[in-house]
């Protein structure tokens, strides 16, 4: 379990680091407003997962706050201690579906975190400019976010997701997670 707990707080920081947001986890899922799990199959939420390297994992909007991953993948966070071909690594997929949870949808852009897809055993977890300006266009910039790209153009080719709105943030606001202990094994 701390293997996957410093996946996410690894993930939840990349995301932090170019927002106004700071997430905090908390043991109690009934006071946080993210709530993350592993589940088989059908596991109530009306998107069935279908096994191995199928659907990774899916994510609700913001206001419903709930990302789930299929037990069936085999989770990687270390691709040398993992020898399964159709490892999946934890933290690209955490932070690509946290960007879902912050609102943002799909990217063309194969180099984002946000692009729909990953293979097995390629990792994908850092924010690439398209990833930063799409959620920086929804929550505004961390004042501490320093970039090594210019960030004069305000294009994006991920512009959000037109059905959801993001968090309403107040500057500094943190969003409480619960990583909900459940069916993963590494």
């Amino acid at each position: 379990m701390k293997e996957i707990r410093e996946a996410f707080q690894r993930a939840f920081s990349r995301w932090a680091s170019v927002i106004p947001v700071s997430f905090v986890e908390v043991s109690d899922s009934e006071v946080s407003d993210l709530k993350i799990g592993f589940y088989k199959g059908e596991h109530g939420d009306g998107e069935p997962f279908d096994g191995v390297l199928g659907v990774l994992a899916h994510s609700f909007s913001p206001e419903i706050g709930r990302l789930h991953l299929d037990a069936a993948e085999t989770w990687a966070v270390d691709f040398e201690a993992t020898v399964s071909e159709v490892a999946v690594d934890l933290e690209s997929v955490a932070t690509h579906e946290i960007g879902h949870l912050l609102g943002l949808s799909h990217s063309s852009v194969k180099e984002a975190v946000m692009y729909p897809s990953l293979r097995p055993r390629d990792k994908r977890a850092d924010l690439n400019i398209d990833d930063i300006k799409g959620v920086q266009s929804l929550y505004g910039s961390n004042p501490n976010f320093r970039s090594e790209w210019s960030l004069e153009s305000d294009m994006s080719a991920n512009k959000g997701s037109n059905f959801v709105k993001p968090l309403k943030l107040a500057s500094g606001l943190i969003i409480i997670i619960s990583l909900m202990h459940s069916l993963c094994t590494l």
